[in-house]
């Protein structure tokens, strides 16, 4: 089962050098790379196109779809969201057994009506309401590690018993219909969040065996980044091996990764290759910090 990237270039210093910053990579014969736009873009074996405006409009509403094309960010946030869809789906149909979608603009805070935060389009609600459409699919789970409270995402999923939403974030613990909100104080460190995404995993994620899982991953709570939780760059990788655990355990590791918050072009350039050798499977120095 292969891996697959999704990408989409967005001007501004933090995805400066990628996708060379992805290295050998790129060449593995189980990844899939799949590209829209940007510079100087070679062709590609794997082109990534849009999503239908009819596609958008089960999700958005005509007057938020109006306001993202006059925003400026149409393109970039239409073909973020194309990735998380395009990984979604072709996990749905075996050509993929998880992905990492390098986003040019987020998802969580983007809801029905409203947008935000560097968020326009939802590509993990997209992506859901098109597999239960189209395939039938039934039961998925997001995890939210972005620093802040996605409310697009938990006001989408408010009323969706079929989707279980878990954010972790600096706001107040709260669980209302299938949505939950585990506080993390600041100052936590990393092995105090590991302890409290164990438990939250055990508690929730698990008993509801989603059949796919979606992480909304922001690296904006790193030590110096502006939602900064004391959190260590090393942290994501071995995060992600805890996710990837139970993503084996509860549904055949069909896991996508959807990078959110975080502004620092140094912590992007070595963190993100780090995740992707963890979902390749890739026996690198990195990775090795997730053991």
């Amino acid at each position: 089962m292969s891996t697959g990237i999704f990408f989409y270039y967005q001007q501004g210093d933090r995805l400066r050098g990628f996708p060379q910053a992805l290295g050998e990579i790129l060449t593995d014969n189980n990844v899939f790379f799949y590209d829209a736009f940007y510079p100087s873009k070679p062709q590609s074996s794997f082109e990534l196109g849009p999503i239908r405006t009819e596609t958008l409009l089960k999700v958005h509403s005509p007057d938020m779809v109006k306001c993202v094309r006059a925003s400026g960010a149409f393109e970039g946030a239409l073909y973020s969201a194309a990735g998380t869809l395009c990984a979604a789906t072709k996990m749905c149909s075996g050509e993929l057994k998880n992905a990492f979608v390098i986003t040019g603009y987020g998802d969580h805070h983007a809801g029905s009506t409203f947008f935000g935060g560097g968020c326009y389009f939802n590509g993990a609600g997209i992506a859901i309401q098109e597999l239960q459409g189209s395939r039938g699919s039934k039961r998925f789970a997001i995890i939210d590690t972005d620093a802040h409270h996605g409310d697009g995402t938990w006001e989408l999923f408010a009323n969706k018993p079929e989707v279980i939403y878990i954010c972790f974030c600096h706001e107040a613990s709260q669980e209302r219909n299938g949505n939950v909100n585990v506080h993390i104080p600041f100052g936590t460190g990393d092995e105090g969040y590991l302890h409290i995404a164990r438990n939250a995993f055990d508690r929730w994620i698990k008993p509801f065996t989603p059949e796919i899982i979606f992480w909304n991953w922001g690296y904006d709570g790193t030590l110096g980044e502006y939602g900064d939780m004391g959190l260590s760059p090393e942290f994501h990788v071995r995060l992600g091996s805890e996710i990837k655990e139970v993503a084996e355990e509860v549904c055949k590791g069909r896991l996508v990764v959807i990078l959110c918050g975080g502004s620092r072009r140094d912590l992007a350039s070595s963190i993100i290759p780090g995740i992707i050798e963890l979902l390749v499977d890739r026996n690198l120095p990195f990775s090795s910090m997730a053991q």
